[in-house]
């Protein structure tokens, strides 16, 4: 493995002091600094550098770690998918998606996910390790410089939990939120999580605007400990007492990520069941038609269960939206390409 210091885990503070160690003025690690965060992480390519220094900067540390193995782009909307390849081996996903309001980037958080997510295709394959700060700038840096565009929001929705990292993800947000990095606003990040309630507390303590989505996916605890271990730590009721306090701490609302699950959690029935639980408290509720994993024995919910359900929870006055699918032609579920890659 390329033991290398890794120039996007440092600090601009850092990174000083490592470029003035290799010999180089100080004013040549802002030139660094800016050629790194514009997305240009080939040293060789920083044109305005010294061939010498380019060459020490190559031979004694790297930027992110990551090489693009795989990409695939959508025929039908754009969505591009990214299997990066890291240092080590090991191998994640980012997605790209494009909206009107601009380019939205799904990162990883972990290499693999420990999890165990019943309809999940990254959950059969464990947790390897957690990424470091500057691997995750790597995936959104290295995107930024293949498509050659800015990315305005992103969303830590990819392989892995964050909160399983859950200081490098808090690093990482702040990291790209700096005015002289990618200077993306708080409020263009979320981050999802699969219900780890004591980090749902710190997270509301942060003090940082980052939307909250919590993946759900079933509307009591019966259902919801068939298909998501970590719901057998913590319960559904202290889930939403979690939830509820902080959306009371930071005044903003949870957006309940709920995919429906053919004859499994998606009736009328467990509508109903869920729109009495979150009746009345500051959330929107996004469903999500479940992508078909092989292995999983879950199948997509009909158009007709899913518009009936979304009837429920507007009649209760509960904010709800459909999910948009998109990249459905270059395989939708998430960490699918990953799995593919591994021959899992």
């Amino acid at each position: 493995m390329d033991i290398k210091l890794d120039l996007l885990d440092m600090t601009f503070e850092e990174l000083t002091e490592a470029i003035a160690g290799l010999g180089f003025k100080p004013f040549r690690a802002k030139q660094v600094y800016q050629w790194l965060y514009s997305g240009q992480l080939d040293f060789m390519g920083m044109s305005n550098l010294p061939k010498e220094m380019r060459e020490k900067l190559s031979e004694n540390f790297t930027a992110g770690g990551l090489k693009i193995k795989e990409r695939l782009i959508s025929s039908i909307d754009g969505t591009r998918k990214y299997l990066f390849e890291l240092r080590d081996g090991n191998i994640i996903e980012s997605v790209l998606m494009k909206y009107r309001y601009g380019y939205s980037a799904c990162l990883s958080t972990q290499v693999g996910c420990r999890m165990g997510c019943a309809f999940c295709a990254s959950a059969p394959l464990g947790l390897v390790r957690s990424l470091t700060v500057g691997e995750m700038l790597g995936e959104i840096l290295s995107i930024t410089h293949d498509i050659g565009e800015r990315i305005s929001h992103v969303v830590l929705m990819g392989i892995g939990e964050p909160f399983d990292n859950y200081e490098n993800v808090m690093a990482f947000m702040r990291r790209m939120n700096q005015e002289d990095t990618l200077n993306i606003s708080f409020r263009k990040m979320t981050l999802s999580t699969c219900g780890i309630v004591p980090r749902i507390l710190d997270f509301a303590r942060e003090g940082i605007p980052v939307n909250l989505s919590i993946s759900l996916h079933a509307p009591n605890d019966e259902i919801r400990t068939r298909t998501m271990p970590v719901a057998k730590r913590w319960r559904f009721d202290e889930l939403l007492e979690a939830s509820n306090e902080y959306a009371r701490l930071t005044g903003r609302r949870v957006t309940y990520e709920y995919s429906l699950i053919k004859d499994v959690n998606d009736s009328a029935e467990h509508a109903k069941i869920l729109a009495n639980r979150l009746k009345g408290t500051l959330c929107h509720v996004n469903l999500i038609p479940v992508n078909t994993v092989e292995g999983t024995n879950f199948d997509k919910s009909s158009r007709q269960r899913i518009e009936a359900f979304k009837r429920v929870l507007e009649n209760a006055r509960i904010a709800v939206t459909v999910r948009r699918e998109l990249g459905s032609d270059i395989m939708a579920a998430c960490g699918q390409l990953r799995r593919n890659a591994l021959n899992v």
